[in-house]
């Protein structure tokens, strides 16, 4: 069996207009997911919770709306039961994401928890970005004490970064040039100023998050299977800001990567300026990631 889980910034979650929410969460609920982190889920718990509790009927899934509806989670209840919601994630966030550790169904007595985390990185700071990304950092830094021992909980974050990922492999979109973005607020939005004084595009957030040893489950399949279409846009090309770009990204703990087997970006041309992206795990090979944690002594 696969375990599906998906990424989708849906554009202000509609904006108000139903017949689209609803396209929406039909599209998502054709996917068979398992996991799905939702960026941009404005006005969910207005008119007494109404669009959160259609989105979990329509999906099939049970939902956890975060601070500010900024962010989301919904998880299959027969496959993962929540642990704990975590609410405390940064003293900084504009968009505050949405954290929760997640049993997996099947896995052993004393087995660990997933970290799933669902964010949005700032639309307009690359500095309140380099920090946020700082902050998810520590989801992959989550160690519990068990008798003798602290066990690792791995994590599987996604979402919005609003930046580009660290230039380098086959078949992903190229870099933005700058001067080429027509939208100049845009260019100070997506770029920073080195210490020598020249201006680059932003992969900072990309860059922290591998330094902490979390791994981009896109080009993880890249360098294994040599699919490119894993490293697909997930925003489109348009005049004020810029080409293609792969902004949206799953990263997991490095133990979680043999049980990742495939990545899709999934088509939302219509529904939203966001692609969504699905990574495809082995539910053996986690059960048994899960079973047999990384360890250290207490």
């Amino acid at each position: 069996m696969l375990i599906n889980a998906a990424i989708c910034n849906f554009e202000n979650n509609g904006g108000g207009d139903r017949a689209l929410w609803q396209w929406m969460h039909d599209r998502l609920a054709s996917l068979d997911l398992h996991l799905l982190l939702r960026q941009e889920v404005w006005n969910a718990q207005d008119n007494g919770n109404e669009l959160a509790d259609a989105a979990e009927a329509v999906l099939g899934m049970a939902g956890l709306i975060g601070p500010e509806c900024c962010t989301a989670l919904y998880h299959d209840p027969d496959l993962f039961t929540q642990v704990g919601e975590i609410p405390k994630t940064g003293p900084m966030w504009v968009l505050p994401p949405t954290v929760r550790t997640l049993q997996l169904a099947g896995s052993a007595p004393g087995a660990v928890p997933l970290i799933v985390g669902s964010y949005h990185l700032n639309y307009c700071s690359t500095t309140t970005r380099l920090a946020e990304a700082e902050w998810l950092t520590k989801w992959n830094d989550k160690w519990v004490k068990d008798g003798d021992r602290y066990v690792h909980y791995p994590a599987l974050l996604g979402g919005d970064n609003n930046s580009y990922p660290v230039a380098g492999t086959p078949g992903e979109p190229a870099l933005p040039v700058l001067e080429e973005i027509r939208d100049e607020p845009h260019r100070a939005h997506r770029s920073y100023v080195r210490p020598d004084g020249v201006r680059r595009m932003d992969d900072r957030p990309d860059d922290t998050l591998r330094t902490a040893g979390l791994h981009d489950v896109a080009r993880h399949l890249v360098a294994t299977t040599g699919d490119t279409s894993a490293v697909a846009p997930t925003v489109d090309a348009c005049d004020t800001h810029g080409p293609d770009a792969r902004i949206d990204r799953i990263y997991v703990s490095k133990q979680l990567l043999p049980a990742v087997r495939e990545v899709e970006v999934v088509d939302m041309t219509g529904l939203s300026d966001h692609h969504t992206v699905v990574v495809r795990l082995d539910r053996d090979t986690l059960t048994d990631i899960l079973n047999r944690p990384l360890t250290r002594a207490a």
